[in-house]
């Protein structure tokens, strides 16, 4: 039977409930228990697919084929735990299912409501194998205040009351704010915010306070008075110089044996914490540092890549090495000499996005790392992106472009190198797609399998030849091109078991050249870096030694 933590937010937004949901997690399991996260989102898009990555961040796609909010990368990241379609879920999406259940007649002619049918429908949804784990951390999107928000808040109020005594407990995530002219932390944000809470019927049990440094032994006691929670119950989450020193100092200002006590859980188990030290060791003691830079369209905001990021720092402490990324927006790149420009990188990263829009400075840099020997990672469109710089400047192919940006393009000689995908394989069934299908949640998505061959310096990296790795996109590289571009040294080292579609390229002739169809970011953690992005570190650690 599990226990359930229910996170939620005040004062502001982005204080990393997410962040501190996932290390939350990772102490419980430091202690011996199983956990799964979950989280619950009030926007009213069915899910976050066709949502801007500028507006939203990235999208994190699970192995399911779900498409979902960048806090369940955070999530995986810090507990190895994979998440599911069951693990995600938006205002949008619970609509939905209850409109559809009233056009199905489910609800035998009542009048529908908020309450109860659209908080039965959430309370479902967090019900969902419930008894696999000894914990499930709810964390509820938004900010205690927002009307959007309510009827989740309703929800697991109701939830709390349906479950056992002492089954479900609540976290609140505020901010301290520090006023410079007084020389004060103030906590009337964060009692106004519990303020709010009450009023809805939910106590927190546990206060977790983020602030630019600790919060002092009078500020605690302070909030403990006013907002009824117990002294050590009121946890300090300063500022960090990374995120991987969460889990170690959460344990240290006591956030999981504040847990434990609220579920009365004693004597407490003892938490190994190995391999969080190790992590952190890694990340502050780097023996070096390597310049990578991204070229990509969404470099406006950062946690629009934030998986790659992430996944870079992973491959830097396998290398213990520090990571510098150098951004760069393509559609800017494209009006620079990327001679200039990416002259003192050590390595390039061109990762995926849609449209035509800044991809003839993805191409140029592909070519710039190519002729000039530096290591180049493609990821989606950032592989069909060097196939097609491969077509133009090295077998003369030069109106080669991409079907997905057929529409923009006045030039009736295109050559598509890369096509819409419109059928393909998924397990035991065939999927269909066509072009004027609905945007959200029809491109190829989630894990799939790839042959790697068995001379290529990719089976190496993998040191096997079978690898599944998760997709999201719904365009593919034409393979009627393979034979030319193969005798030119652009080798198809990673084929789908079917051999129709191109899963990796690797250039023969070059150093450290790869580009993947597939996303091997999202499976990237700090105690167990992706091995493309381990070896894309090694790769630039060699070439900064050599500068």
């Amino acid at each position: 039977m599990a226990r359930f933590v229910f996170i939620t937010g005040g004062v502001v937004s982005s204080l990393g409930k997410g962040l501190a949901s996932a290390a939350l997690g990772s102490l419980l399991q430091a202690r011996g228990y199983t956990v799964r996260l979950r989280k619950l989102d009030p926007y009213l898009n069915v899910d976050p697919g066709t949502m801007s990555p500028i507006e939203h961040g990235e999208v994190f796609v699970t192995d399911d084929g779900a498409e979902t909010d960048l806090d369940l990368g955070h999530y995986e990241r810090f507990t190895g735990v994979a998440a599911r379609k069951t693990d995600s879920v938006s205002a949008g999406r619970i609509y939905s299912n209850v409109l559809e259940k009233e056009r199905r007649g489910d609800y035998l002619g009542k009048t529908i409501q908020v309450i109860p049918h659209v908080t039965d429908e959430i309370k479902e949804f967090i019900r969902i194998d419930e008894d696999e784990v000894d914990f499930m951390l709810c964390e509820i999107g938004g900010t205690v205040g927002d009307i959007e928000g309510l009827p989740f808040l309703e929800a697991i109020r109701q939830f709390s009351q349906d479950k056992q005594l002492g089954q479900c407990i609540f976290m609140h995530l505020t901010l301290l704010p520090y006023i410079a002219a007084s020389g004060e932390l103030k906590t009337k944000p964060t009692q106004h915010s519990v303020k709010e809470l009450r009023a809805i019927g939910i106590a927190p049990d546990i206060l977790l306070c983020r602030s630019k440094d600790n919060v002092p032994k009078k500020e605690r006691e302070k909030l403990a008075l006013f907002c009824n929670v117990r002294p050590n119950a009121v946890i300090a989450g300063p500022d960090l110089s990374t995120i991987y020193d969460a889990p170690l100092n959460y344990h240290h200002e006591g956030l999981d044996q504040a847990i434990l006590n609220a579920f009365r859980i004693s004597p407490a188990p003892r938490p190994d914490l190995t391999k969080w030290k190790d992590v952190s060791d890694r990340f502050h003691n780097a023996e070096g540092e390597v310049r990578i830079a991204i070229v990509g369209k969404y470099t406006q905001m950062e946690d629009s890549y934030k998986s790659i990021t992430e996944a870079l720092t992973h491959g830097g402490m396998a290398n213990r090495i520090r990571i510098i990324i150098e951004w760069h927006d393509s559609e800017e790149f494209e009006k620079k000499a990327s001679s200039t420009v990416l002259s003192g990188s050590h390595a390039i990263l061109v990762p995926g996005g849609f449209g035509k829009r800044g991809t003839e400075g993805m191409i140029m840099a592909a070519k710039f790392a190519r002729e000039r020997k530096v290591p180049y990672l493609g990821i989606c469109l950032g592989m069909q992106m060097a196939i097609i710089e491969a077509a133009r400047n090295v077998i003369g192919i030069s109106d080669a472009g991409s079907e997905e940006f057929e529409q923009e393009l006045t030039n009736d000689r295109l050559v598509p190198v890369v096509f819409h995908l419109k059928e393909w394989i998924q397990g035991n069934y065939k999927i269909e797609r066509h072009v004027d299908d609905d945007k959200g949640g029809t491109m190829r998505l989630g894990s799939y399998n790839a042959n790697l061959s068995e001379e290529s310096r990719i089976a190496q990296i993998y040191q096997q030849t079978r690898i599944d790795e998760r997709h999201r996109h719904r365009y593919e590289v034409d393979i009627k091109f393979r034979k030319k571009l193969e005798k030119a040294g652009l080798i198809f080292s990673g084929m789908s078991p079917d051999g129709r579609l191109p899963e990796i390229i690797e250039w023969a002739d070059h150093p450290w050249f790869f580009g993947v169809q597939f996303h091997p970011e999202l499976k990237s953690k700090p105690f167990d870096p992706h091995p493309i992005f381990a070896d894309f570190i090694r790769a630039a650690r060699d070439v900064s030694r050599l500068v």
